[in-house]
């Protein structure tokens, strides 16, 4: 059944750093309920994301991604459980790395999303994914074979939203493309957050659909994966906010940073790799790089350095070269400066450290 969108719910009053609130209240209530049903108390993860308990009784109030990231991360953990009780067993903290893991080495991401959901069969059978394709369109569909008693109406809605929004975000960064979406289906009738599903998927959504369901254009299932495991791992560090936001090319932006960093070393002490520099490698405003870099928490600088200890570290452990030298390759015009930045980043001295190591 099609819908017009409604109005997204009012957003909480809150410390503006946690970004813009747009996401309903309703999918904390959703993982405060997978407490309950276990017979625990969620205040923990609550606190951790900036949110009061009696705020989950204003269901119509929005929360930002970040404090549903943080409640996510929280719970699943506390609870040993990535599915948040969705299904008739655990699926410890790890899991879906797991999935991830697996499909990595596809050829395409046709293979890999259908590696996706096969393997997904050997976490749980009370759902099923499926990868079908027809007339140009692809269809990724999510099946609910069997559920544990007392699952919420909310569990169940945040469940569907959750498994499609996590693959595709898997996808996207896989084959570092946004996936343009053509519908989305969901098995349920309208809530009252209904308004905010055009929003979560950018495409026409139906609700009171046989299953789950998202489409696009065959097409992608083409492109070829352009991550390694190393990329993997640095993703799953933070794997989380490919589920509560669009994947946008510059969604990974640390990473990228960094690799430019890492490829360009003799320059990272001079002007060579400015904010300017850097932006334009990655086709963007020096304000726009700033800017992302400061939402996902991070700064140049703070980049620069970690690049910089990263390679110091593996010369002074992994080779004899002389400290003079190990500054140079760092990015340091003279060793006096490289033995005050080092200490300040390790504790020790760059002799200290390399007499450590062994």
């Amino acid at each position: 059944m099609d819908t017009a969108p409604r109005s997204p719910p009012p957003p909480l009053a809150q410390d503006p750093r946690l970004g813009v609130a747009a996401t309903p209240m309703a999918f904390i209530c959703a993982i405060a309920d997978a407490y309950r049903l276990r017979g625990l108390s969620p205040a923990k993860a609550l606190t951790l994301a900036h949110i009061a308990p009696q705020q989950l009784q204003q269901e119509e109030a929005c929360v930002t991604a970040l404090q549903l990231e943080l409640m996510s991360a929280a719970a699943m953990q506390e609870l040993d459980d990535e599915a948040l009780g969705w299904f008739s067993r655990r699926l410890p903290w790890g899991s879906y790395g797991m999935l991830c893991r697996a499909s990595l080495g596809a050829a395409d991401l046709g293979l890999a999303i259908r590696r996706w959901c096969r393997h997904h069969r050997l976490l749980t059978e009370d759902v099923s994914m499926r990868l079908e394709t027809a007339d140009g369109r692809a269809t990724l569909s999510l099946h609910r074979t069997a559920e544990p008693p007392g699952l919420s109406a909310g569990m169940r809605e945040f469940c569907s939203l959750a498994l499609l929004r996590y693959l595709l975000g898997y996808a996207c960064w896989a084959v570092d493309s946004r996936i343009v979406l053509q519908g989305a289906g969901l098995p349920f009738s309208p809530p009252a957050h209904a308004g905010v599903y055009p929003l979560l998927f950018s495409c026409p959504v139906r609700f009171d659909q046989a299953c789950a369901w998202v489409s696009f254009d065959a097409d992608y299932l083409a492109l070829p994966l352009r991550r390694d495991s190393r990329a993997l791992d640095l993703m799953l560090k933070r794997a989380l906010p490919l589920t509560v936001l669009q994947y946008r090319r510059d969604r990974l932006l640390v990473q990228r940073v960094r690799e430019a960093l890492r490829a360009q070393t003799a320059d990272l002490g001079s002007q060579g790799l400015t904010a300017e520099a850097i932006a334009s490698r990655l086709n963007l405003s020096s304000r726009t790089l700033h800017r992302q870099l400061r939402e996902e928490g991070a700064s140049l600088q703070q980049l620069k350095d970690e690049v910089r200890f990263a390679i110091a570290a593996e010369l002074l452990t992994r080779s004899r070269r002389p400290v003079k030298q190990i500054a140079l390759a760092a990015g340091f015009n003279n060793e006096k400066s490289f033995s005050r930045a080092f200490r300040s980043w390790s504790g020790k001295s760059p002799l200290a450290y390399r007499d450590g190591s062994g």
